[in-house]
């Protein structure tokens, strides 16, 4: 088995997304604040505008944990008939942090996986590349 089974693409993904680095040189700050994108990397000038994470964060954070939480209050529910009041202590505290805190790692690790898989809308590249006045060189690098 190779000791080296992650790709280097996919470390730098996981790296810059969880730390909020700029994924290309992996020293300026990806994020101005909590879930917004800096306007472009203060250390390298690489622009974020390609980035499109949309509501993908909301939807792996929602799938990661509220769902299968979900299952957990149903059963203590079921299990136990606890008061309402034990659920607003421990089941919305759970669900509500437990969805809020992926959020940021979630949207850096797909912004830095648009950056380094070079990910562009089907058919836009021509007319962004127009638009932008750039040549082939899609993300500044």
């Amino acid at each position: 088995m190779p000791a080296n089974i992650l790709s280097d693409g996919f470390r730098r993904i996981l790296k810059s997304g969880w730390k909020g680095l700029c994924p290309r040189c992996g020293q300026g700050r990806m994020f101005a604040s909590w879930l917004k994108l800096a306007p472009q990397c203060e250390c390298c000038g690489l622009n974020y505008r390609f980035a499109a994470p949309d509501d993908g964060p909301a939807f792996f954070s929602l799938c990661i944990v509220a769902f299968p939480l979900t299952f957990v209050v149903v059963w203590i529910q079921v299990a136990y008939s606890p008061p309402w009041w034990v659920h607003l202590l421990t089941s919305m505290p759970l669900m509500l942090l437990g969805c809020l805190l992926p959020l940021r790692p979630i949207k850096g690790w797909l912004v830095a996986s648009q950056y380094v898989n070079r990910s562009v809308e089907a058919g836009t590249e021509t007319l962004w590349n127009r638009m932008d006045g750039r040549d082939d060189n899609r993300f500044g690098d």
